[in-house]
């Protein structure tokens, strides 16, 4: 059973923050939306806690009626069926409150910079990286999420060396960043002549999108290098210097942008790609202090854990982080079938934050 007591913390805490809001302090803009924002993150917990503590107090009421001894027995039998009833409710509800109780990722709301990259296997990897870009293109359409592409780099084979988008909409990052890690693929190439199977891999990154607000990055920390852009084999795409390159000195992450015939446009790309970069890092670098062996590593985002295999000839997926394996490889390319993968992995990492929280 939770306990009561901090249930209630929880609810006079709302109370407090609703009382705030009111007029009941004065508050300055900021601190205004920070308050918002946590009234609004407690106020389901608050209202699922009320319901939790409503059905307790109804089942000690209902037992107090039950061992009265003037209670009549028709009356007894009733209280004894419907308090049979509410405690079979307990688990769930309870259930639902703890989860709603786990400790959030406090960039589950932002939006996503989502980074794919060609990893070993030449033309095909870069092929690879095309599918995995277009299966998540196709994955926001279907989540009703924006998709805009940052930047590509194509391969000569028509794939993609690189690829960057921004996706923007409500959960985005809380269920992309799933995504994050070594993908690999096993097909037969179109180029194969003996029908060898190969395999090939793509790296994905995902990273939350962040506001000025979330990072600071001084201009002394930042390089910034205008240039021609170009296009493959190194021909120029534009005739004036609008490609813009900024490298944050302290870490050495670079971003390249030349997309856009803007060299202002270019520059704003790069600074919101860089800025997720360095937040990213620094998440990162947090996150690696904690116990390695966790299994709420299963959405850390480490980019180098291979975390999913793409069998063509057996039309199969396999996610190796939960042994989950699909044999519906074309419905989850298209998009369609991502979704049974990410709510898999969400709910055996809420699994296991409850089994840590239990121990």
């Amino acid at each position: 059973m939770i306990p009561r007591d901090r249930l209630e913390q929880f609810i006079t805490r709302h109370e407090e923050l609703e009382h705030m809001m009111s007029g009941g302090e004065e508050l300055s803009s900021e601190d205004f939306v920070k308050i918002s924002r946590e009234y609004s993150d407690l106020t389901p917990v608050v209202e699922q806690s009320r319901n939790y503590l409503d059905l307790i107090v109804e089942i000690q009421e209902l037992a107090e009626i039950i061992i009265a001894e003037d209670t009549e027995v028709d009356i007894r039998n009733l209280a004894e069926m419907e308090m049979q009833e509410l405690k079979g409710r307990i688990p769930s509800m309870e259930r639902q409150v703890q989860l709603m109780l786990l400790p959030k990722d406090v960039d589950d709301d932002k939006n996503a910079m989502l980074e794919i990259r060609a990893g070993t296997g030449g033309d095909e990897a870069a092929l690879f990286a095309g599918n995995l870009f277009r299966m998540y293109q196709k994955y926001a359409t279907l989540q009703g999420w924006r998709f805009e592409i940052m930047s590509t780099s194509s391969s000569d084979a028509g794939g993609f060396k690189e690829a960057f988008a921004s996706v923007s909409g409500p959960g985005v990052f809380a269920k992309l960043k799933y995504e994050a890690g070594g993908h690999r693929v096993q097909r037969v190439p179109e180029t194969e002549t003996q029908g060898r199977i190969h395999t090939s891999a793509a790296t994905v990154a995902v990273m939350p999108e962040v506001q000025e607000i979330d990072i600071k990055l001084d201009d002394k920390d930042l390089r910034i290098d205008i240039f021609r852009a170009s296009g493959p084999g190194g021909q120029s795409v534009n005739t004036t210097d609008s490609a813009v390159r900024i490298v944050h000195i302290p870490t050495g992450i670079t971003v390249q942008q030349q997309d856009e015939k803007s060299q202002h446009k270019n520059k704003a790309k790069a600074m919101k790609v860089l800025m997720s970069r360095v937040y990213a890092a620094e998440k990162e670098a947090r996150d690696a202090e904690r116990s390695a062996d966790r299994k709420d590593q299963i959405g850390s985002g480490d980019r180098s854990a291979r975390i999913r295999t793409y069998n063509f000839p057996q039309g199969r997926m396999t996610d190796h982080r939960i042994n989950l394996t699909l044999y519906k490889l074309d419905q989850i390319l298209a998009g369609e079938g991502l979704e049974e993968v990410i709510t898999a992995l969400i709910t055996e990492n809420q699994a296991a934050q409850l089994a840590e929280l239990e121990n």
